[in-house]
């Protein structure tokens, strides 16, 4: 499992992102490190900058991580929470532009085989409109 890629999930909301994480882990099981985050630091709805940092460590790898995040709001937290590891991580983690569920269940599909992050995150990015 150390050399497959991790997933996140990030979602503004807590049950959205448990929710897509169990249909991930649901569909292909525990060959990939996968943590979820949602809602706000107050319990509302957004996201959270360190909630998204602890889920990448949560499911760091050596191979990367890809996160899928449900609005823009997701995305630029996800990509500030990026900014903020150390350079050793930060050149391995991704922000995929892809639907939450389907792209995190097809980007742990490929990560479950083994796929280097690029190919996890073209396989996710495949099915944006």
């Amino acid at each position: 499992m150390n050399g497959n890629v991790g997933i996140v999930i990030v979602s503004h909301s807590p049950l959205v992102a448990q929710g897509a994480a169990d249909m991930v882990r649901q569909m292909v099981g525990d060959e990939v490190k996968l943590a979820w985050c949602g809602g706000d630091a107050d319990g509302g709805l957004g996201t959270d900058v360190q909630a998204i940092m602890d889920a990448i460590g949560r499911a760091w790898s050596p191979a990367g991580v890809a996160i899928l995040a449900d609005l823009g709001g997701a995305v630029t937290n996800s990509e500030m929470a990026i900014e903020m590891l150390p350079d050793e991580q930060r050149e391995r983690v991704v922000v995929c532009d892809a639907p939450v569920v389907e792209g995190a269940v097809v980007a742990a599909t490929e990560a479950s085989g083994g796929a280097p992050l690029e190919v996890v995150r073209a396989t996710a990015e495949e099915l944006s409109p």
